[in-house]
C-alpha cells in the first residue's frame, strides 16, 4: 500500500535514507550522510512523502517529491527487487507531470531503473555537496533537450 508519510513513519524512513545512501554510494564518504541526516530529516515532512507498508506495516520504501523534482527514492535492502520502486514511481508520475531528478552517476543500478521507467539523461554534472558526477534525468518531456 502507497499512502503519505506518517509522523510516526519518520525513524524507518530516516533508517531506510542513511542506509540506502550508504549502501549505493560507496564513492561518498559514510560521514557525509551522517553530517546531513539531521538536515533532511527536518525537511523530509515539508516534502510530499509517499511510502510504501510493507507486510508489518511499516515503511519499506519512499518517494520525496518537491512538486515534479524526484528528491530521493528508496527500498530498503531487504524489499529491493519487489516492484516497490517501480510501485512509488507510478504513484509520482500520476501525481506529477513532468518529472525531473539527479542521480550520481556512478550509481549504475539507479540510473539503469530511471532509464527502464522512461527517463531519459538531459544534462551532466558534478555535485556540488560531495563532487561526485551526476546525471540529470527527466520523464515526460521535463527539460528534454
Amino acid at each position: 500500500m502507497i499512502r503519505a508519510l506518517a509522523p510516526s513513519d519518520l525513524a524507518a524512513v530516516m533508517q531506510i535514507w542513511l542506509s540506502g545512501n550508504e549502501q549505493a554510494h560507496p564513492f561518498v564518504p559514510a560521514s557525509y550522510w551522517r553530517g546531513v541526516a539531521d538536515a533532511v530529516r527536518r525537511e523530509l515532512p515539508h516534502a510530499e512523502v509517499l511510502v510504501h507498508e510493507g507486510a508489518v506495516g511499516e515503511p519499506d520504501g519512499f518517494i520525496g517529491l518537491t512538486g515534479s523534482y524526484v528528491a530521493g527514492l528508496f527500498v530498503s535492502r531487504d524489499a529491493r527487487s519487489r516492484g516497490i520502486g517501480s510501485a512509488l514511481l507510478a504513484e509520482a508520475k500520476r501525481r506529477h507531470r513532468p518529472l525531473s531528478l539527479h542521480v550520481y552517476r556512478d550509481n549504475e543500478r539507479a540510473v539503469a531503473f530511471y532509464l527502464r521507467e522512461g527517463f531519459v539523461v538531459v544534462d551532466e554534472g558534478t555535485d556540488a555537496s560531495t563532487g561526485a558526477a551526476e546525471y540529470e534525468m527527466a520523464w515526460g518531456n521535463a527539460h528534454v533537450r
